[in-house]
């Protein structure tokens, strides 16, 4: 028999709908996973079939075949265990498959049938809205992050017996809602109100905080670089709600949320003079969001600046003077703008 599910995976920063279609046929039992499926995706057979096992579902011994479509795009997320141990199920009979089209589904499984949150969660529930899903069922862990979109139903759940006790009507399963309550104030540990005396180094930040331009100070060991530098963030407006979604995006990419749902607050990042090309600008074999872009939208903070390796500074020169350039024609003309730059270099 033949059964289509539905899963997700990222593709840089956006989520992208994973076509799951399970055969199951009679002939020497096999299990199969084709479609640029890697290494964690392939594992995702016996992860699977033990879930399914301990679950009290018995399968026959058949050829079973997972095609991940669309075939030239690398699959790279455990959220696509729930999807095949779905698209299985439907395809040996025991859930309707044709109330699955629906339905959208992301999460690990244990060995025992319980399922596990995974990052990425966010984008991949935006694009389920936006191809015209239903409902998504995720972990209990994703379940804040998935709720961060406006229209769709999410389900949280705690195994894979769950899941099929409603597909099959055995049990009633009801939408996630949101946490009541009221948004705490915004709270820091360092603040810019705190800064005693610095005049004209403070002065040169808030024009710089107001017209999202770079800074480079330059002083003696102890004039207060780094202590001003941390308390930037403090200064800049809140994010609206796209930007915090756009930040909260990058962080579920990156697998930093753990939990959280919106991302409230400009980030600040740090990173040490140490740090390489590929943490600093992002990428890898399984690319991933790097510092300049975890600093979305906040800042960016290079401590020990003449420390850091020339490379690392040159792949850091485009991306930084591009943004500086959006943000002058994007924003109105600012009659303090010439005197950035002039204030930022006088700090000695």
């Amino acid at each position: 028999m033949f059964a289509r599910t539905f899963g997700a995976t990222t593709l840089g920063v956006d989520g992208l709908i994973i076509d799951v279609e399970v055969d199951a046929a009679a002939g020497l039992p096999g299990f199969d996973i084709v479609g640029l499926a890697d290494a964690l995706v392939k594992e995702a057979k016996e992860r699977v079939r033990t879930a399914i096992r301990n679950s009290g579902i018995q399968l026959r011994q058949e050829k079973v075949t997972i095609n991940l479509a669309p075939a030239d795009v690398r699959k790279d997320s455990s959220g696509l265990d729930l999807p095949i141990a779905v698209g299985l199920l439907a395809a040996y009979g025991l859930v309707s498959a044709p109330t699955l089209d629906k339905y959208l589904f992301a999460a690990e499984l244990s060995l025992e049938g319980e399922c596990r949150g995974i990052r990425g969660i966010l984008p991949m529930a935006v694009k389920a809205k936006e191809a015209g899903f239903e409902a998504v069922f995720v972990a209990r862990d994703n379940v804040a992050e998935a709720l961060l979109v406006d229209g769709l139903e999410v389900y949280a759940l705690e195994n894979l017996q769950q899941l099929v006790d409603f597909l099959t009507g055995q049990e009633r399963l009801l939408p996630a809602k949101p946490a009541s309550g009221t948004a705490e104030a915004r709270a820091f540990g360092d603040d810019f109100a705190d800064v005693q005396g610095q005049f004209q180094a403070k002065r040169a930040l808030e024009i710089a905080a107001a017209g999202g331009h770079n800074v480079l100070m330059v002083g003696v060991p102890g004039a207060g670089k780094t202590m001003l530098a941390r308390r930037l963030s403090t200064i800049l407006p809140p994010l609206s709600r796209d930007e915090a979604l756009e930040v909260t995006k990058i962080y579920s990419i990156a697998g930093m949320l753990r939990g959280r749902g919106l991302i409230e607050e400009r980030p600040f990042r740090s990173p040490h003079h140490t740090s390489s090309m590929t943490s600093l600008i992002g990428g890898g074999s399984v690319p991933r969001p790097g510092e300049v872009t975890l600093a979305h939208h906040g800042v960016l903070f290079l401590d020990e600046l003449p420390e850091f390796s020339k490379k690392s500074l040159e792949v850091l020169r485009e991306p930084l003077d591009i943004g500086w350039r959006y943000t002058q024609l994007s924003k109105p003309p600012c009659k303090e703008s010439r005197l950035t730059f002039e204030a930022a270099f006088s700090f000695t």
